[in-house]
């Protein structure tokens, strides 16, 4: 099957309860097998400038990219795939072009933006992020979030300077370490994971897992799994519900059953570890 008929999209956005505007920016490209989120940095000028040139720029230079791939097996790639390689130069162009637009145009000056994009190829998932949105893995019903935040908040945390329970009331917790649009070069995170029938992959812009928990988000994409579009609108929902102090985004996607090449083994697991 083509990645178009084995990879379901669907997404939200809202600007929230508290701000005006909303500063985020989605995308999702069936073609390709793309789902993309960025997040304007609040409190700089042109945030939604800012995170609009991301999505713009990785979707084009990806196209540009994939029609050059030829295809890879998995187990042949040396450390990482074509499709990995591509995702992290999609992110860096898309840093050196908002840094050029910042340059030319006073009223852009700092603006920045986070950057985390999921490219499905083949039966593997190719990562890449940066900032503080996040993506999450649901699997035989079970949440994982597959990004790591680049926060201040984060390294307190694993400094030993704050609880994690009580970063949800930190006061850094919106402060990121890294960003697009911030400096000349970016430091971008990339992983590769297999993919198996039935995974939902979630991403979200920091205005949702704020206000909602892990075990809530779990548990709607649990019970909505088979409506994406529903499942959708119900997290934004429950952002705002709880406040909504932020602009929430959110991109679902969901692995069809055909979509990995263990497909039946992987399913009769699945079943098995249920029971």
């Amino acid at each position: 099957m083509t990645v178009q008929n084995r990879i379901e999209f669907a997404s939200a956005t809202d600007a929230g309860i508290v701000r005006k505007f909303n500063e985020d920016s989605i995308a999702t490209d069936s073609e390709i097998g793309l789902m993309v989120l960025a997040d304007g940095m609040g409190g700089y000028m042109a945030g939604d400038v800012a995170s609009a040139l991301a999505i713009s720029v990785v979707k084009e230079e990806l196209a540009a990219a994939l029609e050059k791939i030829e295809p890879v097996e998995s187990s042949t790639a040396k450390r990482y795939m074509p499709q990995t390689l591509a995702v992290k130069w999609a992110a860096e162009k898309a840093n050196q072009m908002i840094l050029r637009v910042a340059r030319k145009n006073t009223q852009c000056q700092g603006m920045g933006t986070t950057l985390t994009l999921a490219l499905f190829h083949e039966d593997r998932i190719s990562i890449a992020h940066v900032g503080d949105s996040r993506l999450y893995r649901l699997r035989y019903d079970r949440l994982e979030q597959l990004t790591m935040d680049h926060s201040l908040l984060r390294g307190q945390v694993e400094a030993g300077l704050i609880e994690s329970g009580d970063a949800k009331l930190s006061h850094n917790r919106n402060l990121v370490t890294r960003a697009l649009g911030k400096e000349e070069t970016v430091e971008v995170d990339v992983r590769e994971e297999d993919v198996l029938p039935g995974d939902i992959y979630l991403l979200c812009s920091d205005g949702l897992n704020d206000m909602v928990e892990d075990a809530d988000i779990e548990l709607a994409l649990c019970e909505l799994k088979a409506n994406l579009p529903l499942a959708a609108n119900l997290l934004v929902q429950m952002a705002n519900d709880n406040g909504g102090h932020d602009n929430v985004s959110v991109v679902l996607a969901r692995v069809q059953a055909q979509a990995a090449k263990r497909g039946l083994f992987d399913t009769l697991l699945g079943w098995f570890r249920a029971r």
